[in-house]
């Protein structure tokens, strides 16, 4: 027989690589990334039995909700300067310079923005399935792609020009 546990259990292993991966680029931050996750499993839980369809979608669109309160409600911290011996000096790793730099630039978009990118881009989503996870219309989701496209485009040119 199998119960609302098991199928809950079968859920959660068969997609936390990929929803923490989701928080990750959402929140920037591995700790907060993990809680998120969390936060977003225990909801679902809650209403797993009233879930049809894909638990994953409605998941994901829980998930980006989440992220969105939270980048809400703690405020936007002033950007602190580097120390001189924080400077990153070339060494052979620009791939993952230019993942920190697109990661950082991410971090800096609007919360709608990071997550019309997030599930369109990263997680391959269609605009239409797009719009479904976050509520809002294609227009909405056409918009806000480009805006943020244009703006990461803006943000991570000159940092990246200095490594050609």
């Amino acid at each position: 027989m199998v119960t609302r546990g098991d199928d809950f259990d079968e859920f959660v292993r068969g997609s936390s690589t990929r929803l923490l991966r989701t928080a990750v680029l959402l929140t920037g931050d591995r700790a907060a990334a993990e809680d998120l996750v969390q936060e977003t499993y225990e909801r679902v839980y809650v209403r797993w039995r009233r879930i049809h369809g894909a638990p994953e979608a409605y998941a994901r669109k829980t998930l980006a909700n989440l992220a969105a309160n939270r980048w809400r409600s703690r405020g936007r911290k002033p950007e602190t300067a580097l120390i001189d011996h924080d400077v990153a000096t070339p060494d052979g790793t620009e791939g993952f310079v230019v993942r920190d730099q697109l990661l950082s630039a991410l971090q800096e978009l609007p919360p709608r923005q990071r997550a019309v990118v997030v599930l369109r881009y990263y997680e391959d989503l269609t605009e239409a399935q797009t719009a479904e996870a976050l509520g809002c219309s294609l227009g909405t989701v056409k918009s806000q792609a480009s805006r943020a496209l244009d703006r990461l485009r803006l943000i991570t040119e000159p940092a990246l020009e200095g490594l050609r």
